[in-house]
């Protein structure tokens, strides 16, 4: 057994080859495994919840009644975690959200310049083999506020999901952080 980042990896050699080489089996790849499914909702710092409405293209926090919650459409989230061999960048998640008889999943794309959260008709892979625009790090928001999370966008790092006003919408961006930045606009609760 070899101790490394605070967990222990299994390492069962199979045999001496030529040289003198030796080849092991059963190695972890960096590759991400789905691990499990948490199902919660989304809240920002003003307790509204995460609504995604795809035939208007949109995700947004809102202010949603016990009648609406109930009925779910649009909010309540699947999270996928994934079981990663760099555990320093935080929980790697997916999300997907069920919108009538359909499964939508979050990602992200460059339009014009900006990266720009997306939902998708799709299903979330079981593996992911290398990087993937539907990956964030889950990460607790600040030290002293441990219920509290803050998802990172895998592929830019320093690009976190937070919300931003747009007329009478608080709608669901990426927004870019400088290192140990405190935004209130980045903090959710699940």
């Amino acid at each position: 057994r070899v101790k490394m980042s605070s967990e222990e990896i299994l390492m069962c050699p199979v045999e001496l080859g030529k040289n003198f080489c030796l080849y092991f089996d059963e190695l972890e790849c960096d590759a991400l495994c789905k691990e499990k499914t948490l199902h919660r909702v989304l809240r920002n710092v003003n307790s509204q919840l995460l609504v995604v409405r795809p035939d208007l293209n949109v995700a947004a926090f809102e202010d949603v009644t016990d009648q609406e919650m109930q009925s779910g459409k649009g909010m309540h989230f699947s999270i996928h975690c994934y079981k990663t061999t760099t555990p320093l960048a935080g929980m790697p998640v997916a999300f997907s959200v069920q919108v009538e008889d359909k499964s939508y999943y979050m990602c992200c794309e460059r339009e014009c310049g900006e990266m720009i959260v997306r939902f998708k008709e799709g299903e979330v892979p079981k593996e992911i083999p290398g990087e993937s625009n539907i990956i964030f790090f889950k990460k607790t928001f600040t030290s002293c506020c441990s219920k509290a999370f803050k998802f990172e966008y895998s592929m830019e790092r320093g690009m976190f999901l937070a919300f931003e006003e747009e007329g009478f919408l608080r709608k669901l961006i990426l927004k870019k952080l400088s290192k140990d930045e405190v935004d209130e606009t980045t903090k959710m609760s699940l």
